[in-house]
């Protein structure tokens, strides 16, 4: 399962969405965050959806893809999905078992919200499947500029975020081969009772945790060695350039936040 998990992987390309300003798409991420909770029935969700997909489909990021990719955190979709089957208690039952009640507003919400949660996930997915670390880290520095001015460390913060990222795929190609070096000198991570499979994970995160940190000391090391002093003073070799195309997808998602926002409930 871990080499599935996409997040924080970058695949280069040349589509439409990978050739987008990064500033542009973290500003249109930002705001798509904002806009999906204008929907709140089922045109509005319809209309949500079939922008995602034309997202997808602009990325040339394959649509099986992703979701093979997203496979890890489909249980929190599901367990969004059965809280709110169990907990809402509104509107006509749908199912009656006694001591068990399903209404139809538990269902209903419980469906929204993890469509909700899948656009959302589909669109970070994309900005870092689409975007490299070091574009990623251009844009949130340009963009976080203006609060230089009372003293934030910007490029330091919008590096932090960029390493994160980087090494978040890193690591979990560490863990899987971790798990498969244990599982070959006979450890079961996924059989016996609770108590025994925590035991189970002991021997897994000490060496993680060990090569994690022998990660962060290398590559502070080698930014050292490199003369990194932090962002004072220093030049661009990438510059940026703001396009039409990066002003039409903002517009875009603006014009659709106003029509979810007029066909609401």
């Amino acid at each position: 399962m871990m080499e599935k998990m996409i997040f924080g992987r970058y695949i280069p390309g040349n589509s439409f969405v990978h050739k987008l300003d990064p500033r542009s798409k973290l500003l249109f991420v930002f705001a798509f965050i904002i806009v999906v909770f204008f929907a709140n029935n089922v045109v509005t969700y319809a209309l949500l959806l079939a922008f995602t997909l034309l997202v997808i489909l602009l990325s040339r990021i394959r649509l099986y893809f992703l979701i093979n990719g997203l496979k890890p955190v489909i249980f929190l979709m599901l367990f969004t999905l059965i809280l709110h089957l169990f907990m809402t208690r509104e509107g006509p039952v749908l199912v009656d078992l006694g001591f068990i009640k399903i209404y139809e507003e538990g269902l209903r919400q419980g469906m929204f919200i993890s469509m909700r949660f899948l656009m959302l996930v589909f669109m970070t997915s994309i900005l870092t499947l689409t975007t490299s670390p070091i574009s990623i880290t251009d844009g949130l520095e340009v963009l976080l500029d203006p609060f230089k001015k009372v003293k934030l460390p910007v490029h330091e913060l919008a590096l932090m975020m960029s390493i994160s990222l980087r090494f978040i795929p890193t690591l979990m190609d560490e863990t899987d081969k971790i798990m498969k070096a244990q599982m070959a000198r006979g450890s079961d991570l996924s059989a016996g009772p609770i108590k025994d499979r925590l035991k189970a994970v002991v021997p897994l995160l000490v060496p993680l945790f060990v090569s994690a940190f022998k990660r962060a000391e290398d590559l502070a090391t080698a930014m050292e060695v490199r003369g990194y002093r932090g962002g004072e003073g220093r030049t661009k070799y990438r510059q940026l350039k703001w396009m039409v195309r990066d002003t039409a997808i903002l517009v875009v998602l603006v014009l659709l936040g106003v029509l979810l926002w007029m066909l609401r409930s």
